[in-house]
């Protein structure tokens, strides 16, 4: 077993955690048990999860998207009190890392799906920020946009909306996973043939268009996938931990 404190301090120095200014506390936001030995994983800390992590036998929970986000209520009722109910009654911890957790170079979100479609070279795509989020990079070779499309659509397996409006092949790709689709704009400054995001929105269409630029919008919870399983991974190697990813399936 290992000790919950060592974990959590480990984490918060690995992912550099003071260094981002967040919309949600990260590291522990619930503590439960002081030792750990199995380590559950998943993109939020929904109910379902909770309660299958629990069930698995996990002393604690590791997620991308926890709880107490700025500009929510902050009175313990409804979904909240069901939550924090269900970890608190089992002495579970609950970790969260947001921002920290895309960024990283290794285990964040972006470098996850960089590798995962081949895409190297990453720099940060905003230019002016201390603490970059999202990446930009280059495929190998030139390759048409259809094709892609179609691997990040089986690397990701989400069926991915594409505003067609760039050139057929592209190579410079930018990338912020979830919710980034307003960074459309730092991907032009970037003079990207694609940009790639997990969300879209009414305006994003006319940027694109008007642009000249691809975009891709494959799905907030698919995309964000695989930065908690890598960081799990990660921690289960060092502490000698037995982790286990909890995937609940999120159309948006």
């Amino acid at each position: 077993m290992a000790l919950l404190s060592d974990i959590v301090s480990y984490a918060d120095d690995y992912l550099r955690v003071g260094e981002f200014s967040d919309y949600c506390p990260n590291g522990l936001q619930v503590e439960g048990q002081l030792q750990v030995d199995k380590l559950a994983c998943a993109v939020t800390a929904s109910l379902a999860v909770v309660e299958q992590a629990i069930e698995w036998g996990a002393q604690c929970i590791l997620v991308h998207h926890g709880y107490f986000w700025k500009n929510e209520r902050a009175t313990v009722v409804g979904m909240k009190k069901a939550r924090l109910r269900a970890l608190l009654c089992a002495d579970v911890s609950l970790v969260a890392y947001h921002l920290p957790l895309d960024a990283h170079s290794v285990v964040g979100n972006n470098a996850q799906i960089a590798q995962k479609l081949g895409i190297s070279d990453l720099r940060p795509l905003q230019k002016t920020k201390k603490t970059p989020i999202g990446n930009v990079g280059m495929l190998t070779t030139p390759t048409r946009i259809t094709e892609f499309v179609n691997l990040c659509e089986q690397e990701l397996d989400r069926q991915a909306i594409h505003i067609n409006t760039g050139a057929e092949y592209v190579q410079k790709i930018a990338l912020c996973t979830g919710g980034a689709q307003h960074m459309i704009e730092d991907a032009v400054e970037q003079q990207a043939d694609v940009y790639l995001t997990g969300e879209i929105s009414e305006q994003t269409v006319h940027i694109a268009r008007e642009c000249g630029l691809h975009f891709i919008a494959a799905g907030h919870h698919a995309t964000e996938r695989y930065g908690a399983q890598a960081l799990a991974a990660h921690l289960a190697e060092k502490f000698a931990l037995e982790q286990q990813f909890f995937d609940e399936i999120n159309p948006a």
